[in-house]
């Protein structure tokens, strides 16, 4: 099975880092978000993906490109003008990296990679939010229902802290509460080839009209995700995955 990673937007939000490099290439841990999310769904057996590029693209091949160099000890020898690399550290992925346009919207870019997607089913997700995403039994879920397309739906948590008040007195605080309980789209979707025959063009915005059509004719199903679940939309969501990360606790971290 294949895995679409839409990894081509500017990342206006988090400008303090994309004015240099895409937003799925900004690193958590020394790697970059991209790395985690393809460790992801690696940890459920989709070793197989196809990055949809835009923003600063040639970071993103070069980093590949370069994979070895990233991620492996290695001694130059300048005089013979040599490299020799040490405990290289392989991934069993295949990663097609395509070129979807800077402007093109989330549905143009899913369009664009349609000659690399074949036949069968195949997942897809936003190149900045990780989570602890069952992807097995995301696939389990889609296959059962028989619809052409999941969403992984995920109960954000809020971001300010919440008051229990009776009357002006304070009767409790709560520094991280849940959101206000309703379900969002945590991206992690499964889908059928079908559903690029509801996306018109670069313009496209995979969000609404094609999600929109998927509701109103009863062909997408909500896989109900009740574990950890963060994007980075911002540097202070970057800093809490970070700390996260530091901690030894990122719950994103299934391998």
């Amino acid at each position: 099975m294949k895995a679409v990673i839409l990894a081509g937007g500017l990342g206006t939000r988090i400008s303090e880092e994309t004015s240099i490099k895409p937003k799925p290439m900004i690193e958590i841990g020394g790697r970059p978000i991209l790395w985690h999310l393809m460790k992801i769904y690696a940890s459920h057996g989709v070793n197989d993906f196809v990055i949809c590029c835009g923003y600063k693209g040639y970071v993103i091949k070069e980093y590949f490109a370069n994979y070895f160099l990233h991620m492996s000890d290695v001694t130059f020898d300048m005089a013979a003008n040599s490299m020799q690399v040490h405990r290289q550290k392989a991934e069993p992925w295949r990663v097609t990296l395509v070129d979807t346009g800077e402007t093109t919207q989330t549905g143009g870019r899913l369009k664009r990679v349609a000659e690399y997607l074949g036949d069968e089913d195949f997942c897809m997700t936003y190149g900045d939010g990780v989570g602890d995403i069952n992807i097995t039994a995301t696939l389990a879920f889609h296959n059962a229902h028989g619809r052409i397309a999941t969403m992984t739906a995920t109960q954000p948590p809020g971001r300010f802290g919440a008051l229990g008040l009776e009357g002006t007195s304070v009767r409790s605080f709560l520094e991280k509460p849940h959101g206000d309980g309703g379900w969002i789209n945590g991206g992690f979707f499964v889908l059928s080839p079908k559903v690029l025959d509801l996306i018109d063009g670069d313009e496209s915005i995979w969000e609404r009209k094609p999600l929109e059509e998927l509701a109103r004719t009863d062909q997408l199903q909500a896989y109900l995700h009740h574990g950890f679940w963060q994007p980075m939309d911002t540097l202070r969501d970057k800093n809490q995955l970070e700390e996260l990360w530091a901690s030894g606790k990122a719950p994103w971290k299934l391998w």
